[in-house]
């Protein structure tokens, strides 16, 4: 019995001491770099423009910058890259992607009184063939310049926007179209929407007289309670965010809502 105790002991250390070497390239935890690399202490605004258009990016979308009116010179290159690359694309797909997921899980009242918002520049069609003509934010935004663009009425649609805006129309949710273009420009809107694709939304709300001067946060938010007002419940809300931009009063300003589209859920 001893005997074959001492033989169990012996197989056991054994495995442990096996065991033990096998991981001793393992690093302890917790893992504490002294010093720091030189590259964390030194000045990180070298010469390097792709680090530093991307830390400008990320500032942006954690909606750290200060005002703006264009983007950064040496971030023309990385901007056009972006918004005509698949890296683009690729955004707006997981966005619509997530947005429809949500979508089909969320629990209908089924008193037709269910709503999606969409708002429509760069939600519902893209703007990029003006901003491609315009240095991709490089210029400051001129607002006429950007009018005589919408009166041609010939942005074209987002295609996975447009896959989700059917979708939550088969859903049998009604859909409201919540824009800050003008009261004025609503036959071209509807025209331009028409011929991307869109069509049977219950609403499209515009700017009204008593609406110009205001923010497009305190314009759409107001815009959402009186649709609940009127009894209508809001399942989801898909539009452009303007982040840090002084441009934002009637009209979103360069490419910041080419770089920071998103779907909110409520």
């Amino acid at each position: 019995m001893d005997l074959l105790l001492l033989l169990f002991l012996s197989l056991t250390l054994s495995a442990v001491a096996a065991t033990a070497a096998h991981h001793d390239h393992l690093l302890p935890r917790p893992l504490i770099i002294d010093p720091l690399p030189e590259t964390l202490l030194s000045d990180p605004f070298d010469d390097d423009p792709f680090l530093v258009c991307n830390a400008w990016r990320f500032a942006g979308e954690a909606n750290n910058l200060s005002p703006w009116k264009t983007i950064p010179p040496e971030c023309a290159a990385f901007v056009a890259d972006y918004a005509t690359g698949r890296a683009y694309a690729v955004d707006l797909e997981m966005v619509a992607r997530e947005a429809g997921a949500y979508a089909r899980d969320v629990g209908l009242g089924g008193d037709g009184m269910d709503a999606w918002v969409f708002d429509v520049d760069e939600t519902l069609i893209s703007n990029l063939p003006y901003y491609a003509e315009h240095g991709f934010g490089l210029e400051v935004f001129n607002v006429h310049e950007f009018d005589k663009w919408v009166d041609k009425a010939s942005a074209p649609a987002i295609p996975s926007s447009l896959k989700l805006y059917k979708e939550i129309l088969d859903l049998g949710i009604k859909i409201v179209l919540l824009t800050g273009r003008s009261e004025g420009q609503r036959h071209v809107t509807i025209y331009n929407l028409n011929n991307a694709g869109y069509e049977n939304w219950e609403k499209l709300i515009l700017r009204g007289e008593n609406d110009h001067g205001k923010t497009a946060t305190t314009y759409k938010s107001e815009k959402r309670s009186e649709l609940e007002i009127e009894g209508y419940r809001i399942l989801g809300n898909s539009e452009i965010t303007i982040r840090s931009c002084e441009e934002n009063v009637v009209k979103p300003c360069g490419l910041s809502f080419l770089l920071f589209l998103f779907a909110l859920f409520e």
